[in-house]
Parts: structure tokens; C-alpha cells; sequence
């Protein structure tokens, strides 16, 4: 199983694309998830979609808006609220993780495969085959 990160930017115009990706994919969706960090002093929450692999094929998409919303339990923003209203219309809880920032990382990649890994643990996706 091939589990990747696709990155639609970091949650401004493209959050938009993120919920409609949730909502034409209502029967493949698996998790929608809020993943908060620190970065600079400043909190900060990713927003991932997670999809079940399609029935031919062997990969697994993760759709994420990275670090760009503000962290909704101390700034309400609109952004989160869309994406919250979107999962309670899909019967979806937010999974809630508080992660390292992305910065902590010579690479993006290394941070993804670090996700994955967390994800992998906690049982949100399948394990290595």
C-alpha cells in the first residue's frame, strides 16, 4: 500500500478544494483531522482529508492545507468552521493530533513520512504490508 501526502497548499483559497475533495469523495472518505503544532511561537493547525485507496490500485491519498489555519481553540476562523460544518454533514468527527511543525524538518518528505508513521501507529491508516 502506497500512502502519500498531497499538499494543496497551506489552507487560504485551497480549503475550499479540500472540503469539495471530502465531499465528492463521501464514499471513499476515511478521516478528516485537524493536526496543530507550534511554529515560531505561533499556533498553527493542518487540515487533512484522508481517503480510502480507490478499489484498483494499491495507493492511499492523504489531502492536507499545511499549517496555515490559525489554531481554531484559541482564534475561531472561518476556514475551520467550513471544514468542521463539512464533517458533521458527512457524519465525520475531527480527529484532533498535536504534531511536530514541518520546520523541525531538513525536508517536507521527511515530515510526511514522520505523519505517516504517527498515523500508522495510532491506526488511522493501514500498516506497512
Amino acid at each position: 500500500m502506497i500512502q502519500r501526502f498531497i499538499e494543496l497548499g497551506e489552507g487560504y483559497s485551497d480549503i475550499y478544494e479540500l472540503i469539495e475533495l471530502a465531499k465528492v469523495n463521501e464514499y471513499r472518505l476515511r478521516h478528516m483531522m485537524a493536526m496543530h503544532t507550534v511554529i515560531n511561537g505561533k499556533k498553527a493547525t493542518s487540515l487533512v482529508v484522508i481517503l480510502n485507496p480507490a478499489e484498483s490500485g494499491n495507493f492511499q491519498p492523504l489531502y492536507i492545507c499545511r499549517e496555515g489555519i490559525p489554531y481554531p481553540h484559541e482564534t475561531p476562523n472561518k476556514r475551520y468552521e467550513l471544514f468542521s460544518e463539512t464533517a458533521k454533514s458527512l457524519n465525520k468527527e475531527i480527529i484532533e493530533l498535536d504534531i511536530k511543525p514541518s520546520t523541525m524538518f531538513p525536508e517536507k518528505e521527511l515530515f510526511y513520512q514522520h505523519l505517516i508513521g504517527i498515523l500508522r501507529m495510532n491506526r488511522y491508516i493501514q500498516p506497512l504490508d
